[in-house]
């Protein structure tokens, strides 16, 4: 794997995090590529790899290129660069398939992340799972090989099982993170301090580390604590938007829980009636 010359498009926050890994990896790293000069500049200084921005300057001999770049922008990068028939595209993407490079190239695959990257952030990439997929077993070989050198957890899924991978870090990730821009939004209102729920966010995400979110689920819509439901409710009533988010969310936590408790019953006496026959 050390001898393939590798050439990255994109130079964002996932480029950053993955440049940094297949250097300390000993790939051999041979250009980077971004749409804009400055974003080029940044993460070439940043690994003294040749850059550029230009897009009729990049390799076009490369064996692998990496595309980290948005799903948008995919489609009409990869058309436009020169790249060797004997190459091996593979893109970043939670949700793209990987036939989105069939009609084009012949050597095709995906090495997913399944992270969230900012730029200023380190991170373990040893520790990041990799889902990859590949269009033939030579292919497969060569993108497990390098996925191993990256990372100890390495998953082969399909493009569809990869959608909803992606789906559900949305739900775990995005849609969790902006609870938080609306609890800090709230506290900032009566000028309280969000670093009062730090120690609360870390206590969750712990928990889920060690059981399962269903059983970590604690809270008044939990509990069916209709006094609070409503008390906040009331303290949410000029923010329809955020009233609305509330409600949906404590709606479906308490029909989570209801309809677990009504199989643990039925398991229960599903269980006592096979004791009776006896």
């Amino acid at each position: 794997m050390k001898d393939k010359r590798i050439i990255l498009i994109g130079a964002g926050n996932m480029a950053h995090h993955l440049a940094a890994a297949l250097l300390k990896a000993g790939m051999n790293l041979c250009q980077i590529y971004s749409r804009t000069i400055e974003s080029a500049r940044e993460l070439g200084i940043k690994t003294g790899i040749t850059y550029t921005a230009d897009i009729w300057g990049i390799y076009p001999d490369g064996d692998i290129y990496i595309f980290c770049v948005s799903d948008d922008a995919l489609s009409s990068l990869y058309k436009s660069i020169r790249i060797n028939k004997e190459a091996i595209v593979l893109h970043t993407s939670g949700s793209l398939p990987m036939d989105v490079f069939k009609p084009h190239f012949s050597h095709f695959g995906v090495l997913y992340p399944l992270q969230t990257f900012t730029k200023k952030r380190t991170l373990d990439f040893g520790e990041i799972p990799l889902c990859i997929e590949a269009s033939d077993p030579a292919v497969r070989k060569v993108i497990k090989s390098l996925a191993a050198a990256l990372s100890s957890r390495v998953e082969e899924l399909s493009s569809e099982k990869r959608k909803k991978l992606h789906l559900a870090a949305v739900f775990a990730n995005n849609f969790a993170n902006h609870m938080y821009t609306v609890a800090a939004q709230l506290l900032e209102e009566d000028g309280l301090d969000f670093n009062l729920l730090r120690p609360l966010i870390f206590e969750t995400a712990h928990k889920v580390m060690v059981m399962s979110p269903e059983n970590a689920q604690t809270g008044p819509a939990r509990r069916g604590d209709e006094s609070i439901l409503n008390m906040h409710k009331m303290l949410l009533k000029d923010h329809r938007k955020w009233l609305n988010l509330y409600t949906q969310l404590s709606d479906s936590i308490h029909t989570t829980v209801s309809l677990k408790e009504a199989e643990q019953r039925t398991e229960t006496e599903d269980s006592s009636n096979v004791l009776s026959l006896w």
